[in-house]
C-alpha cells in the first residue's frame, strides 16, 4: 500500500506532454505537429498554422521524442563515441567539435571506462542494442575493432595503422614529435628523459617512438631507465617524477618531455616543490596544448594538436556517410604545430 506521502508525489506529477495534446490546443493535426517540431514545414504547413504549433509548443512545453520515434523505424538518432580515457581533458575538444559537427539532428553518446583503460567490446556491444545511427571510436586497437564487428556506419578517430578498418580522421603527432626534438637540440640539450602515457594507444606509441629516434639523430640521449609511463594525471605523473628526479638529475638530464600537458602539469607541479628551477635547471615540455599551458607559470611548451578539429572532422564525416554520402576523402590526416613558451631555453652550461 502506498504511504501518503507517495500518493502525494505521484498525484503531483506533470504529465507527458505529447503531441495530440499539441495539436488538439492549435487545432491541427499531429501529423502537423510533428512537421514543425523537426523542421519540415516547407510546401506543407501554411505560416499560420506554423505559428499557432509553436505557440502551443511553448505554452505546454512540449519535447520531441527523436529517440523514441526513430527507434520505432529501426534506427536511433544517436552516435555513440567509444573514447579510452576521457580524464585527459583533450578530449572536452574533441567532444566539442564532434557534437557541433552532428548538429541537432543526432544525441552524443558516450562510452568510456576508468583512467588508462579501453572501453570493452562487449560493453560496447551492449550500446548497440540502442540501435545507433552511427559509431565513432577514438584511438582503438586493431583487436577491439576486428571483435566489434560493427555493420553499420563508423569513423576513427586518432587511429593511425588502421584505416583499412574505416574512414578515419588523423593526427599527424609524429611530426610535431620531430619538432619538439629539434627545438630541445637547437636549445643544447644531451641528456633527456620522456614521460610516457599507459593508455596502449597507438598514438602514445608514435609520440614516444617519432621523439625518441629524432632526438638520436640530433644527439640528444633518451638512456632506456630515462623513459617511464603513468596515467593521464596529474598527481600520478607527479609522483613518478619525484621517484625517477634524483636518478635523472645524476644522469645529467636537463629535458623532460611529457606524452600529454597532463603529464607535464605533474612534472612542473613536482619540480616547484623539489626547487627545481624551470627552464634553468629542466626543461619541460608536452602534448595537446590544453589551454592552460598558455597561462601556466612558466608557459608550457607544447605540441598543439588540433582535437576540436580532429572532433569536427570526424563527425562531418560520419554524417556523410550516416546520410548515404559519399565521401571525397575517406582518410583524413590534420597537422601538429610546436608551440614554444617559457618552460624549455637553453640548456645550462
Amino acid at each position: 500500500m502506498e504511504s501518503g506521502e507517495q500518493v502525494h508525489e505521484l498525484r503531483g506529477r506533470t504529465p507527458r506532454v505529447t503531441a495530440a495534446m499539441v495539436a488538439a490546443r492549435a487545432g491541427v493535426s499531429t501529423a502537423t505537429v510533428s512537421l514543425v517540431a523537426n523542421g519540415k514545414t516547407q510546401g506543407r504547413v501554411s505560416e499560420d498554422n506554423i505559428s499557432r504549433v509553436r505557440e502551443a509548443i511553448a505554452e505546454l512545453g512540449y519535447v520531441v521524442d527523436s529517440i523514441g520515434s526513430s527507434l520505432a523505424k529501426g534506427i536511433s538518432s544517436i552516435v555513440i563515441l567509444v573514447a579510452p580515457d576521457i580524464s585527459n581533458p583533450f578530449f572536452a575538444n574533441v567532444i566539442a567539435g564532434v557534437r557541433g559537427a552532428l548538429g541537432a539532428e543526432y544525441q552524443l553518446l558516450l562510452s568510456v571506462t576508468d583512467a588508462g583503460e579501453f572501453p570493452r567490446v562487449d560493453d560496447v556491444r551492449r550500446l548497440l542494442a540502442l540501435r545507433p545511427a552511427g559509431l565513432l571510436v577514438d584511438a582503438p586497437s586493431a583487436e577491439f575493432l576486428e571483435d566489434l564487428s560493427v555493420a553499420g556506419p563508423l569513423v576513427l578517430l586518432d587511429a593511425p595503422g588502421l584505416e583499412s578498418f574505416a574512414p578515419s580522421v588523423n593526427l599527424d603527432v609524429g611530426h610535431g614529435a620531430r619538432l619538439l626534438a629539434r627545438h630541445l637540440a637547437d636549445a643544447g640539450h644531451k641528456q633527456a628523459a620522456y614521460v610516457d602515457s599507459v593508455t596502449g594507444t597507438a598514438t602514445f606509441d608514435i609520440r614516444r617512438a617519432a621523439f625518441l629516434e629524432e632526438s638520436a639523430a640530433l644527439g640528444i640521449t633518451v638512456a632506456t631507465d630515462h623513459v617511464i609511463g603513468t596515467t593521464i594525471d596529474v598527481g600520478a605523473a607527479a609522483g613518478a617524477f619525484a621517484a625517477a628526479w634524483p636518478g635523472w638529475q645524476r644522469d645529467g638530464v636537463t629535458a623532460v618531455v611529457c606524452a600529454t600537458d597532463t603529464h607535464a602539469y605533474g612534472v612542473l607541479q613536482e619540480a616547484r616543490v623539489a626547487g627545481v628551477r624551470i627552464p634553468q635547471e629542466l626543461a619541460v615540455a608536452g602534448f595537446d596544448d590544453l589551454p592552460y599551458s598558455a597561462t601556466s607559470n612558466p608557459g608550457l611548451t607544447s605540441v598543439h594538436l588540433p582535437g576540436d578539429a580532429l572532433g569536427a572532422k570526424a563527425g562531418e564525416q560520419l554524417r556523410r556517410v550516416m546520410e548515404g554520402k559519399g565521401l571525397e576523402q575517406p582518410q583524413l590526416i590534420l597537422q601538429g604545430s610546436l608551440m614554444v613558451r617559457g618552460s624549455t631555453e637553453a640548456a645550462s652550461t
